[in-house]
Parts: C-alpha cells; sequence; structure tokens
C-alpha cells in the first residue's frame, strides 16, 4: 500500500458505524413505553450484553486476523453487527418476556460479536503500519467508534419519532417516521454496507516494516534484556497485565456507566423537583436535551481519544494514564450536582473525554509492554476488561438506582387530554459515588506500574 493514511481511513469509517453502540439510551425510554412492564434492569439488560459480547469477539477475532489478516475478519463483523439489527427490527411482534429474550439474541449476542470482529481489525492493523506515532494513531483509530453516537444517536431519535434531523439543536433535514423497531434495520442495513466498504481498505504492512525516515528507538542494556513479543500465555503471567486489566475494567465501568445511561440520567436530573405531571411536548423537549447530550458526549468520547493518544507519546502512558483516572473520579463524585443542563453537558463531557482517552491509550500501553508479535491475541484479552467494565458499569447504575418520583406525561392532541402514561424517575447518586471511588483507587494503584521485567527469549 502506497499510502498508509488510507488504512486510517478505512479504520474511521468502520468505527464510526461500530459507534452507534452508545446510542442505546436513546432507545431505553421508547423501549420502556412499549413494554410498560419491562424493569430498569431489564432494559438495560442488552446494553450489558452487547458490550460483554464485543469483548468476547475482540479476543477471538484479534487471534483469527492475526492469521489470516483483518479484511475478511472485518467483513464478518459488517456482516454479522448489520444482520443482527435486521433481526432485532421483529422484536415488536413478541409479548414483553420472550420479546427481551428476541432483543437479546439479535441486537446484542449477534451485534455485539459483529462490532467485536470488526473493532479489532483496524486497531491492530493501523499499530502495525505507524510504529513511530502509536498512541496517537490509535486515538485516531478508535475515534470514529466515539463519535460513531454523534451522527447516529439524532438520526435514531428522528427516525423514531419522525421530524428533523438535528445536530447542536439546529434542523439540518427532515426524516420520516418509521417507528422504534424500524430504525434497528435502517441501522442495520447502513452499518453492513459501510463496515463492508471500510474493510476493503485494510491491509497488514510487510513483516519488519518501518515509515520512510524512521528508525526504531535504540534500546539501552537494560532494556535488551526485556522480552521483546509476549504470546498470550506470556502475557498472563507478568503482574502488570492484571494490573493493568483491573484498572481498565474500573474505567470502562465509570464510563459506560454515563454513556449507556446519559439519555435517562438527564431526564431523572430534569423530572427530580417536578411535583406535579407535564404535558407530552414538554417531555419531548426534554428527551431531545437528552438525545443532544449523547451527541456532546460522543464528540468528546472521540476527541479523547484523539488527545489523550497524542499526549501519552509525550507525557508517557503511565502519567497519561494517571492524570485520566484522578480526572474522571472526581467528576464521577460530583456527578450528582451538576443538574443544571449546562454543568451536566460539562460532566457528561469529562467523563466521556477520559473514557475516550483509555480506549486510546490501553492499546498503545499494550503493545509498548508486550509486542506486536500477537497484538491482535493480546489486546483482545486486555479488552476482555471493557467487556467486563460493560456489564458491571450499565448494571450500578440501574441496581443502586432508587426511585425518586413517578411522573404522570400527558399526551394532549387538539386540546384535549387523549392518555397519560407513567415515567419512573431514578436516583442514581450512589452509582456515581461507587464509580468514582473505584477510578481514585486505580490512580492510586498506577503508581505502581512499571514494564515487565522477562529475559528476553533466544
Amino acid at each position: 500500500m502506497k499510502n498508509r493514511w488510507f488504512v486510517v481511513l478505512g479504520a474511521l469509517i468502520i468505527q464510526v458505524s461500530l459507534g452507534a453502540v452508545y446510542i442505546w439510551s436513546v432507545f431505553q425510554t421508547p423501549l420502556l413505553t412499549h413494554f410498560p412492564t419491562w424493569k430498569e434492569t431489564q432494559v438495560t439488560l442488552p446494553a450489558q450484553i452487547i458490550l460483554a459480547c464485543f469483548a468476547l469477539a475482540v479476543i477471538l477475532a484479534g487471534r483469527i486476523q492475526d492469521k489470516i489478516g483483518p479484511r475478511p475478519v472485518a467483513i464478518a463483523g459488517g456482516l454479522m453487527l448489520g444482520s443482527g439489527l435486521i433481526l432485532a427490527r421483529f422484536t415488536a411482534g413478541f409479548a414483553p418476556g420472550p420479546a427481551l429474550v428476541w432483543l437479546i439474541i439479535t441486537y446484542s449476542v449477534i451485534g455485539g460479536l459483529g462490532i467485536g470482529a470488526a473493532y479489532v481489525c483496524p486497531i491492530a492493523t493501523c499499530v502495525k503500519w505507524f510504529p513511530d506515532k502509536r498512541g496517537l494513531i490509535t486515538g485516531l483509530a478508535v475515534a470514529g467508534f466515539g463519535a460513531g453516537a454523534f451522527f447516529f444517536a439524532p438520526l435514531a431519535k428522528a427516525l423514531i419519532t419522525g421530524g428533523p434531523y438535528q445536530l447542536f439543536g439546529k434542523s439540518l433535514f427532515s426524516l420520516p417516521q418509521v417507528g422504534l423497531f424500524n430504525t434497528f434495520m435502517v441501522l442495520g442495513i447502513i452499518f453492513l454496507i459501510t463496515i463492508t466498504l471500510g474493510a476493503l481498505l485494510l491491509k497488514n504492512p510487510e513483516p519488519g516494516y518501518c515509515p520512510a525516515g524512521w528508525k526504531p528507538p535504540a534500546q539501552t542494556a537494560a532494556a535488551s534484556k526485556l522480552k521483546v513479543d509476549f504470546s498470550p500465555a506470556d502475557m498472563f503471567r507478568t503482574w502488570q497485565f492484571w494490573l493493568l486489566w483491573g484498572i481498565y475494567l474500573t474505567g470502562c465501568a465509570a464510563g459506560l456507566m454515563i454513556i449507556m445511561k446519559a439519555s435517562p440520567i438527564w431526564q431523572s436530573f430534569a423530572l427530580s423537583n417536578l411535583t406535579s405531571g407535564l404535558d407530552s411536548a414538554t417531555f419531548n423537549r426534554i428527551a431531545s436535551a437528552g438525545a443532544l447530550a449523547v451527541s456532546i458526549l460522543a464528540i468528546f468520547n472521540s476527541l479523547g481519544r484523539i488527545v489523550w493518544g497524542k499526549v501519552s507519546d509525550a507525557a508517557g502512558r503511565k502519567n497519561t494514564l494517571i492524570a485520566m483516572f484522578l480526572l474522571c473520579g472526581l467528576t464521577m463524585l460530583a456527578f450528582n450536582t451538576l443538574k443544571p443542563y449546562s454543568l451536566f453537558l460539562i460532566g457528561i463531557s469529562l467523563v466521556g473525554l477520559c473514557f475516550g482517552g483509555f480506549l486510546a491509550v490501553f492499546p498503545a500501553v499494550t503493545a509498548d509492554y508486550f509486542g506486536t508479535r500477537h497484538y491482535g491475541a493480546n489486546y483482545g484479552w486486555m479488552f476482555s476488561a471493557y467487556g467486563v467494565g460493560g456489564l458491571l458499569g450499565p448494571y450500578l447504575a440501574a441496581a443502586l438506582m432508587k426511585t425518586q418520583a413517578i411522573v404522570k406525561i400527558r399526551e394532549i392532541r387538539d386540546a384535549q387530554e387523549e392518555t397519560v402514561r407513567s415515567l419512573l424517575v431514578g436516583d442514581y447518586r450512589r452509582a456515581f459515588v461507587v464509580a468514582g471511588i473505584l477510578c481514585l483507587v486505580s490512580t492510586a494503584v498506577l503508581l505502581l506500574l512499571k514494564k515487565p521485567e522477562v529475559s528476553k527469549e533466544k
């Protein structure tokens, strides 16, 4: 490949599509309206399982793409994600119990495995093409994943309810109302096409590739005694892997708690002081503000991947991780005080910025500490922390939530009240505190981190 930046273009196309996994909070309230017997923990379950399947697939796909190359694996991932979302369209035909099972099988399991298969390929490929800019390029490679929600959250909302596609509150064009479940199908078709196109640009460099004008840094005598490329089994025998895995889990749990619950958290903040019901138009404005918050969060999630990746190249991975976990922990501890909309946006932006940084710096530190020969498999195992964090974070938000109020929403048409529906308003402060403490503990533990001191293989 004459220009290695074409690989980055393919990576961004794929990752923007995959990043739509972060728009689940836009679907949560419509799903609770359609299935009023579902509880908070039930409507959260598909979001938890898709993240777990995502992480599991990264492990499997990482090993496969190490052997057969990134392109066929990424295409397979796109086909799976698209098919899972298209099949999720038929959830409407089931009773509440079977509907949840069907949604989990299609959206969460099939879709999540597809996301994981496609996700690891751009990262592993870009790391090999850019040994000279590892932190920056891993940030760019996953930046699209964070940005996906910026484009697709307002698209999903507009397709569900009908009306304008809005970015930053500005209407760009109108979309027809296709409804909640047809929106899954429309997104599935889009992702199937875009991921396949992006995968066609992925190709590994020749073994031993070095960019023009760049030379690998000279090793010191001490560094020459370190193991260059760890197999997964070798990596598991180092305490550094388990320390990194544990702190990655806590960062992902905190970030995904906010990302997957951003819209309902804002609704709970906006409705917390309400003493009576409200009309549907007012609630729709609150819901639109929630969708906008998801988009803004996505921008900072994406920006954090580039900024922190670049910072880690200059300041070092360890120092960058310490700064991110400290900032994220303090923000989580203060989150319940950020109820005015402007402060809420600042809070989710800071969490998104740090979370994006985790997704950029951990791929780079995995390559730094354990080499690139087995990178797909090694980062797959490291990324399993994301899957556990994806289960833990949204679960904590749902399980530790206390019901604060039940608000009646009146549907008024032609000056006549037609229907009344109930909306549960939650209090998430306990979950925020737990996540904040975990991040601060990770900050302290990171002070112990150093490269593995393992004798080089003969």
